[in-house]
């Protein structure tokens, strides 16, 4: 889809002002829009932002709807970050991304997983640790909710499942989310689950692995296999599916369990690294087989490798130290538009994308639908 006829603009204009009337010297949109585009052209702190207005100038303030000829500086940026409706903020994003993606694809997974920004958690910020929600298709974020200080990832699942869509959506987890509550709100709202089994769960996982050891059961199961290449690392995934706890297992929807095997052989050291883990799926054989089942179980770890490895790295979320009030989540929440904008242009290497931006602008403003 044509990230122009969905314009992050427009949904910017849906958060409220928090802000006081009198003695306000700039309005709220102009100083998202200018934190969206500075952060598409590689600004990665408050005072970058500032200084791209600075350093660009007043013809590209006026497209952003700045009316002065002066551009707010970091204290001033810093003040409305950390008052923001981080809330309004986060659903007006998710909105946009939503009306990007579109109805999924048959078997379209979105993987859960909860991400800190260190820097700020070191400082004491009590907004630094976010779960999120990553298209496997697209790499693009769909939807994020803040862990707060008196709570975990496992507390904040229905935060963040309430926020989907989930109608037509595989969820995949890790172990960590793993939980009963959590299976049954995905079933509830119209989704799927592929969900890690490990000794969080051990009456689960202990039954599942008695399937796999139990030579009468054979003929419950399938298998598939895949092999990828990744620099000197050969792995290969092979995949058992089974139907023998459907109708046994008390496990909310489930239809097949699954074992993984993971192999990796290093070519430069000879090394060879096995791995044995345990799945459940609350899809039938009939609409997943293991080939599909392997696929999505490797493609969990989208979040992982397309999402919070860019924003720590590329965004250098990590060091990133702002602490107060809103201010982390709401660079949180920039780092993911400028992210997911890019993913939905099929943006392979965002650093690279960056770097053009910050010298074709024009682009970053097309980008957000100005």
């Amino acid at each position: 889809m044509n990230t122009q006829m969905v314009s992050l603009s427009d949904a910017l204009a849906e958060i409220p002002d928090f802000r006081q009337a009198q003695g306000r010297r700039y309005e709220l949109q102009p100083v998202l829009r200018l934190a969206c585009v500075a952060m598409l052209c590689g600004a990665k702190s408050e005072s970058a932002i500032a200084e791209w207005g600075i350093n660009y100038g007043q013809k590209w303030l006026q497209r952003l709807g700045f009316k002065r000829d002066t551009v707010p500086r970091q204290p001033t940026i810093h003040r409305i970050f950390k008052g923001l409706d981080t809330a309004a903020f986060e659903r007006a994003v998710q909105g946009w991304a939503a009306r990007l993606s579109g109805t999924p694809q048959p078997l379209e997974g979105v993987a859960l997983d909860g991400k800190a920004a260190r820097g700020a958690l070191k400082q004491g910020s009590t907004q630094a640790y976010f779960l999120s929600a990553v298209s496997h298709r697209l790499g693009a974020v769909l939807a994020q909710v803040v862990v707060g200080a008196r709570t975990n990832e496992i507390g904040q699942m229905d935060e963040l499942l309430e926020a989907l869509v989930l109608t037509g959506w595989v969820v995949t987890v890790d172990a960590m989310h793993t939980q009963v509550a959590t299976a049954e709100t995905i079933l509830a709202a119209g989704g799927d689950y592929l969900m890690a089994v490990k000794d969080n769960q051990p009456t689960l996982k202990q039954e599942i692995a008695l399937v796999f050891t139990t030579t009468t059961l054979r003929d419950t199961m399938q298998q598939a296999s895949e092999t990828h290449v990744h620099g000197s690392r050969v792995e290969t995934r092979s995949i058992t599916t089974s139907t023998a706890l459907q109708g046994w297992s008390d496990w909310p929807g489930l239809q097949q369990v699954l074992k993984l095997e993971r192999t990796v052989f290093d070519k430069t050291t000879g090394e060879i690294r096995e791995e044995t883990v345990y799945g459940a799926t609350s899809l039938t054989p009939q609409r997943a087989t293991p080939a599909q089942l392997n696929e999505l179980w490797r493609k969990h770890w989208t979040i992982e490798n397309r999402v919070h490895w860019v924003r720590d790295v590329t965004f250098g979320e990590d060091h990133s130290t702002i602490r107060s009030g809103n201010a982390p989540h709401v660079m949180a929440i920039l780092r993911n538009i400028a992210i997911t904008a890019l993913r939905f242009r099929k943006v392979k290497n965002i650093a690279a994308m960056l770097r053009r931006y910050a010298a074709r602008p024009a682009l970053a403003f097309t980008l957000i639908g100005i």
